[in-house]
């Protein structure tokens, strides 16, 4: 069992990212015991703000402040973290495209094990961690038993962690001196952000969103006359935006939006990471899929086994003779 776990924050405009308190969580189920240490990197107040706020989260916080790290870089964190982190250490970090970079180089570089996407714990046996894996986009889990004994390094998906209510009176430790000198062959330029269209979905409070389940275009205005009479916006996973059915403004997951909603009807949607990394926060989740095996219903709250183009018009019905 690894004595020594660590986080890796992600943070924005010196606010933490949901997926810190999801992996505190994850630290608590996957090495109960340990108190983990918080990683925050970048520079300025709003990494000050950032480390304020991990301190609320975790018993300890590592600081690095430095210009270079401003914005998130892989090649930047990869021999910070081998420079810094003890043998044997547990490393957490988020299933996004930061934690995908920067995860099996980091693995390779400390001699540790490597575990990506992680959705579950199944327990501990001394340093033998059984954790359960999604593939083929979702179809299979993999129950996976890992030797920790040298470390491990593990990317853990989004929403697979309920965050607990966690107060701490944590200290922050400036390592910044550790950063110095950092080099990368690659550099930040700058942010370019998403089209808007003609609708934020990021800010909507009720989102239905509808994926190839529907089918066919022609079949789009039902789930268009369920979302008028909920009130809420339309929204959709990736393939009917390739399909050019919908406009990329409309797309939630991590090449597209992320939406923060209070609730969250997904339609015909398997639940591919991707998607379900541009869901945050912890929206009362409702899904409907004809297959029982969807990966989209382990994200669910309530999941329904139903055809959607049978399901919507008597659900769009019920709810205007409700109102």
């Amino acid at each position: 069992m690894a004595s020594h776990v660590y986080v890796l924050i992600a943070h924005q405009d010196g606010r933490l990212d949901d997926s810190a308190l999801e992996l505190a969580a994850a630290a608590a189920v996957l090495f109960p015991g340990a108190a983990p240490t918080a990683l925050v990197a970048g520079a300025g107040p709003e990494l000050e703000a950032a480390c304020a706020a991990a301190a609320a989260a975790f018993p300890e916080v590592w600081k690095f402040d430095q210009a270079a790290l401003a914005y998130p870089n892989a090649e930047l964190l990869r021999p910070l973290l081998v420079k810094v982190l003890p043998a044997g250490a547990a490393v957490l970090l988020p299933h996004s495209t930061l934690g995908m970079d920067l995860g099996p180089g980091l693995a390779i570089k400390l001699g540790a094990a490597y575990l990506p996407d992680v959705v579950a714990c199944e327990g501990q046996d001394g340093a033998l961690l059984k954790v359960v894996r999604q593939e083929y986009n979702g179809q299979v889990s993999a129950h996976v038993h890992c030797d920790t004994s040298r470390g491990v390094v593990a990317t853990l998906r989004s929403g697979a962690f309920r965050p607990a209510a966690v107060q701490a009176a944590g200290s922050v430790l400036d390592r910044s001196g550790d950063a110095a000198g950092l080099t990368a062959r690659r550099r930040f330029l700058d942010v370019v952000p998403a089209e808007m269209g003609d609708i934020d979905i990021t800010r909507e409070e009720v989102l239905v969103s509808v994926g190839r389940g529907i089918g066919e275009q022609d079949n789009l205005p039902l789930v268009e006359e369920l979302a008028e009479a909920m009130g809420a916006a339309m929204a959709c996973s990736r393939p009917l935006v390739d399909a050019k059915w919908l406009a990329k403004a409309r797309q939630v997951g991590t090449s597209g939006q992320t939406v923060k909603p209070k609730v969250y009807l997904a339609l015909g949607i398997s639940g591919s990471f991707q998607h379900l990394g541009g869901i945050k926060g912890s929206p009362f989740f409702v899904a409907v899929n004809k297959n029982p095996k969807a990966p989209i219903f382990q994200a669910a709250t309530v999941g329904v086994v139903a055809d959607l183009l049978e399901l919507v018009p008597a659900l769009t019905e019920e709810i205007r003779k409700g109102r």
